[in-house]
């Protein structure tokens, strides 16, 4: 299997707000710089968006590193949050519906494919390829911002 380290990162102008995701995909010596958003979203919601983004690019099952400073994201998945929330019909333990459960279906269902290990890292301290994907969001977040999202 081909092994390939994703990299995303979200963010949200309020939150509730306009948002963007950011993502890196690396394969041997080939990258691949992916970015997206949305007007009205929340940052949760593109952090999600930044894995499954970059997962979808991906054209054949791979081992995948991702690579993350979510904990929502690492946590919902290495923990089991999001499988059990699944199970118990996008319900939490509380009872309380789940968070985002059309993107963590979505996440869940394209991470099947893949033997994948989760390794959070530290948002803003100083790791090259997050500070990457944070400028990424952040970028496409003031876009959509500003109104501006003419491609």
């Amino acid at each position: 299997m081909k092994h390939v380290d994703i990299f995303t990162d979200g963010a949200c102008s309020g939150n509730p707000g306009a948002g963007g995701y950011g993502a890196i995909l690396r394969y041997g010596k080939h990258e691949k710089e992916i970015s997206g958003g949305s007007a009205h979203t929340t940052n949760n919601r593109m952090e999600l968006l930044g894995v499954i983004e970059a997962l979808k690019l991906l054209k054949e099952p791979c081992d995948v590193t991702i690579h993350t400073d979510s904990q929502y994201v690492a946590n919902g998945v290495t923990l089991g949050w999001a499988e059990s929330w699944r199970r118990n019909g996008w319900r939490k333990s509380d009872k309380k519906p789940a968070l985002n459960p059309d993107l963590w279906q979505e996440l869940l269902d394209l991470l099947a494919r893949h033997n994948y290990t989760i390794v959070w890292l530290r948002g803003h301290a100083g790791h090259p390829e997050n500070e990457r994907c944070d400028a990424l969001a952040v970028a496409q977040s003031m876009r959509y911002k500003e109104g501006n999202t003419d491609a």
